[in-house]
């Protein structure tokens, strides 16, 4: 082996040894070195170290954004219903549709006999005529077009005058037979539709069992719409008012009390005018307050207006003791309305022309919105009319 190479040998040995000896005196024996106390982490404990100044702080992790809530779909705007037409009854002047105005007017005879009470459809009627029929035993005729009866009757013959009446609208007649004069006027074309149309006898009339006969011929609103169509008698294009009417009277300018009474045969008719309604409540013979028993709950009847007319009466010589009227010129009538009574007359021109009624100044009168019942009576007949007092106005306290 050379030389130097030996010498880096010796080199390298004395560098371990040096090293060897460093190591031993650094770890000391086991009799002269304290034990090393080696602390164990708690187990419990699972905080991280805090980090270091120099340590960069960890990434926020960034939060998921929230969930919209979803939007309601709105709901489609309903389109509106267009408003009516309202235009004045012809009989009443109250507010109905054109086509209610237009309607044909239908009259119906009604029995009045002690045994035929109460009746059913007065109170729905728009105007109604009361007067003598057998030997002054008198007889009702109801005018319907504002609104159809819920149910009517009963119903009863006719006379020659109430075919005038009915002829003041063209209307459709409703009845079971008639006197003589009146079945042979309606068989001709004036009962065809010249003067009214005639519904003698209508199939659209049935017999009731809690009536006997001959009081128990009725109808209902479901057949009495189709009678104007059986007869032919077609709407009425802008049928005009023969009266006029006027809203009620304000409550401080009608009085309180006031009487109207007129005896029949075989009826007492009176009526009390009430200030709060506006109306004259209408009592009848024995059987007092006259109610409508053919609606639900049962109406009283009073109307807003009442007029008394007197007419010339004759009879016909029949065995029946039937009666005709003089209903054409004039004569004398008595209007009622808002509590007030004016004497005045009526005029009818011709058969078939309207009845009209005038106050003391010859004026037309005017009538109140509402119902109109017409008590004709003979020129004998002794009424009794009493208008009430309208009460003074409350005093007022001065102010001081």
């Amino acid at each position: 082996m050379s030389r130097p190479v030996l010498a880096i040998l010796g080199v390298l040995a004395l560098v371990v040894g040096v090293v060897i000896g460093i190591g031993a005196g650094a770890l000391g024996s086991p009799s002269s070195q304290p034990a090393a106390v080696v602390e164990t982490p708690s187990p419990i404990s699972t905080a991280a170290p805090a980090p270091t100044a120099d340590a960069p702080s960890p990434p926020a992790t960034p939060s998921a954004p929230p969930t919209p809530e979803p939007t309601p779909t709105p709901e489609p705007t309903p389109t509106p219903e267009p408003t009516p037409e309202l235009v004045p009854a012809p009989l009443t002047g109250e507010p109905v549709t054109r086509a209610v105005a237009n309607r044909h007017v239908v009259a119906v005879m009604i029995d009045d006999l002690w045994a035929a009470r109460p009746q059913m459809g007065l109170s729905e009627a728009d105007v109604v005529w009361h007067a003598p029929a057998e030997g002054g035993i008198p007889r009702y005729m109801a005018l319907f077009q504002s609104r159809y009866p819920t149910r009517i009757g009963p119903v009863r013959s006719t006379r020659l005058y109430y075919v005038g009446w009915a002829a003041d609208w063209n209307a459709v007649l409703v009845h079971a037979g008639g006197s003589p004069q009146a079945i042979g006027f309606l068989a001709t074309s004036q009962g065809r539709g010249k003067a009214v149309y005639n519904a003698d006898w209508s199939r659209h009339l049935y017999r009731v069992t809690f009536r006997a006969a001959p009081h128990n011929l009725y109808s209902d609103r479901k057949e009495f719409r189709k009678i104007p169509r059986s007869v032919g008698a077609k709407p009425v294009k802008d049928q005009a008012p023969v009266w006029s009417f006027a809203p009620d009277a304000p409550l401080e300018a009608r009085p309180e009390g006031g009487t109207i009474v007129v005896p029949y045969l075989a009826n007492r008719v009176t009526y009390k005018y009430n200030r709060a309604t506006n109306t004259y409540r209408r009592s009848v013979s024995a059987e007092g307050k006259q109610y409508d028993v053919g609606v639900k709950p049962k109406a009283r009847i009073a109307p807003r207006n009442v007029i008394v007319m007197k007419v010339t009466f004759v009879p016909i010589g029949d065995k029946k003791h039937r009666l005709d009227g003089h209903i054409t010129g004039s004569g004398p009538a008595w209007i009622s309305t808002n509590g007030i009574t004016v004497k005045g007359t009526w005029k009818k021109k011709d058969f078939t022309s309207p009845t009209r009624f005038y106050g003391p100044d010859g004026k037309a009168v005017t009538l109140t919105i509402g119902q109109t019942f017409i008590q004709v009576v003979t020129k004998s007949t002794r009424i009794t009319i009493k208008d009430g007092v309208v009460p003074e106005p409350a005093p007022t306290a001065d102010a001081g």
